[in-house]
């Protein structure tokens, strides 16, 4: 096909008629047809892009370029499920330090669950050395500041633009930086989001900086207190003079956690509730499961203005199999709050476990239950909170804890149809030695056994 330029080139319209005049009349159709077909092409070369076009495949992890402004560089990657529903919400889930998209997208249940529910999901990813989120400079913490809650607004513009999206129902969720990037986010784009879960995050402001540094010692050991009033108006100064609704918080913290200590979830009360306006004496007060504790403030309901569950005994590495249920019930994804269960793929996974004092033994198997050979596997799971992988083998781990991939070995990475291949793990616990609940296989879930 010739450059654009060359189209542009040779005679215009007016001289092409006149030279036609002059021929036969056969000549004179020939030479016409030839012109209308060349001014055909020409105008389907310069038109633009039908939005079709601009849009990802659906049921597969897509990275989007070229989505608006970025001025940190970050990545995005999208999850658009076979089945969209009118109008979608969309769901931006925010990794964790030393994280990714990618990573985000395997370890966490929410693809499968936009497959069942038909909204989509927006993977930020950061390029830094860190693969930290930045929630401590001043451009972070202002709308429109210049660094990363930019980019993650742009990611969503361009979601809604592709897929003429639900405005009124644009959600976040992050787990560690990505919990404290949920903060931020609310703080930054109240118009923006209309409710974020936030999985062992401090407060809006609590990690800012001043000279560059990306953490925040101080905020990290929950040594930073300020009143309720002094906490929203740290949020509220993000966006000066907006008036408008502010976003629901769900928020989720561990009694044991040594990164970001437990009084961040306190202090994080303290803020969400005086943003929302409600009081900080709790409406409702129940226990969900074993050694979660579970506070409602403005009101009693699933879809309270504020949401904060305490797990006793538990550390930083909180999040696991079911907890994206019961976010989507908050935000009211999960049409009438049942705990739905993600489709099982082409895969099967046993595992079993031996535990004692403080250590276990995994050991998984998994099966190619599919038509095709796999060539290449990456499993996904979630250790349960506590655990923290020391050794394996026949495949290697990582990260050692939380939401983890299990990568074949050189000499395992053939799976046919109907093969298994054993793999296994050595791990500490601090007293949950419970096997993962659920894994997925190159991003498709798999039945457990």
């Amino acid at each position: 096909m010739p450059p654009r330029a060359a189209i542009t080139k040779g005679p215009t319209v007016s001289a092409t008629v006149g030279t036609i005049a002059r021929r036969p009349l056969r000549a004179v159709l020939v030479a016409l047809h030839a012109l209308l077909v060349a001014l055909l092409a020409a105008a389907l070369l310069t038109a633009p892009p039908a939005a079709a076009e601009e849009a990802a495949p659906s049921a597969t992890l897509t990275e989007i370029t070229n989505f608006g402004a970025n001025p940190s560089n970050l990545q995005m990657y999208l999850y658009v499920p076979e089945t969209v529903t009118a109008h979608p919400a969309i769901l931006v889930a925010v990794h964790y330090c030393t994280g990714s998209g990618p990573a985000m997208y395997s370890g966490t249940e929410y693809a499968s669950l936009a497959d069942q529910y038909g909204f989509i999901v927006v993977y930020p990813s950061v390029t830094r050395s860190s693969k930290c989120f930045d929630v401590s400079s001043p451009q972070a913490l202002k709308r429109g500041g210049g660094s990363d809650p930019v980019g993650i607004k742009s990611m969503v513009d361009w979601t809604v633009d592709a897929y003429d999206a639900d405005t009124s129902r644009i959600f976040a969720t992050g787990i560690s930086s990505g919990a404290m990037m949920t903060n931020v986010l609310l703080g930054d784009y109240p118009d923006v989001f209309a409710a974020g879960a936030a999985f062992s995050g401090v407060p809006f402001g609590c990690f800012a900086t001043t000279d560059g540094s990306e953490w925040n010692s101080a905020c990290a050991q929950g040594t930073i207190t300020h009143t309720a009033q002094e906490w929203g108006d740290i949020a509220r100064a993000a966006y000066p003079g907006y008036s408008g609704p502010r976003p629901r918080m769900q928020l989720w913290h561990g009694t044991e956690d040594d990164v970001l200590r437990y009084p961040n979830f306190g202090e994080e009360i303290k803020q969400w509730t005086n943003v929302q306006g409600v009081s900080q004496t709790p409406a409702a007060t129940d226990s969900p499961q074993s050694g979660w504790t579970r506070t409602r403030y403005g009101g009693t309901g699933d879809r309270a203005q504020v949401e904060a569950i305490s797990l006793q005994g538990v550390g930083h590495n909180l999040y696991a199999w079911g907890m994206a249920a019961r976010v989507l019930t908050f935000f009211g994804l999960d049409s009438g709050g049942t705990v739905p269960q993600p489709p099982a793929g082409p895969c099967k996974v046993t595992v079993t476990t031996n535990a004692w004092n403080t250590g276990l033994t995994a050991s998984v198997t998994l099966t190619n239950t599919g038509t095709s050979t796999v060539n290449g596997w990456q499993l996904a799971f979630t250790l349960p909170g506590g655990q923290t992988i020391t050794n394996g083998w026949n495949a290697t781990y990582a990260p050692s804890s939380g939401a983890v991939t299990a990568t074949n070995a050189s000499y395992n990475a053939t799976l046919a149809p109907n093969a298994s291949v054993s793999i296994g793990y050595q791990a500490t616990h601090t007293g949950n030695s419970a096997a993962p609940g659920a894994f997925s296989l190159n991003g498709t879930a798999c039945t457990v056994g």
